[in-house]
């Protein structure tokens, strides 16, 4: 058996979580509108499913040999509302100083499809992040490295952030954009083993 992993994502922390474990996908960014009207009134948990879906099928349509597509998104859920990346320094200035010494859910939304057997699996991952009380003078530093900006919720676990954020409650790499361990339950539901994809996509 010797499926490649196809990263429907040009998220450098997606594909630096599966470089971590030995797996260097291919990568071919969905380019989906993830503001388009159809998702403004799915919830948080609903709309990183939806959006996985779609990117995930978007790119597999244009895949000519068997693999394994990946799809994932991510937002951050607070106080029941989506938030995702700031985009602008005043958005992402507002947003930390929201969140400062409060907490939220980040959703990570993964949809998996099999080429080849023409079947598919969606899973989300949730866990709850808890942000220290932040200074003025460390929001605008933090929100000056620019890292804020693309990221959903205006933070990262693995990045520039991580000294602002106290506790969390789930599996840190869902967090920071994909869970391994439901990538790893995700591939066995389809019926390959872990070794697998990962000796056809090692490193290297």
């Amino acid at each position: 058996m010797s499926l490649k992993l196809v990263l429907a994502s040009g998220s450098p922390s997606r594909l630096r979580l599966l470089n971590s474990v030995g797996i260097t996908p291919q990568v071919q960014v969905s380019k989906v509108n993830e503001e388009d009207e159809q998702f403004k009134n799915l919830t948080p948990g609903e709309l990183v499913i939806a959006l996985a879906i779609l990117k995930a099928h978007t790119v597999a349509q244009s895949i000519k040999f068997p693999a394994l597509v990946l799809g994932c998104d991510s937002t951050f859920e607070f106080e029941g509302k989506s938030l995702g990346k700031p985009e602008t320094r005043e958005r992402a200035i507002a947003r930390a100083q929201q969140l400062s010494g409060k907490s939220g859910i980040l959703h990570t939304g993964h949809c998996l499809i099999d080429t080849s057997k023409e079947i598919e699996v969606s899973e989300r991952s949730s866990a709850k992040v808890h942000f220290a009380k932040m200074t003025d003078s460390e929001i605008a530093d933090y929100v000056d490295s620019g890292e804020a900006l693309n990221v959903a919720g205006g933070f990262t676990l693995d990045g520039k952030s991580a000294p602002f954020i106290n506790a969390i409650e789930g599996d840190p790499s869902g967090i920071i954009g994909l869970s391994l361990p439901l990538l790893r339950r995700m591939i066995i539901k389809l019926g390959y083993e872990w070794t697998d994809i990962k000796s056809a996509n090692a490193n290297g």
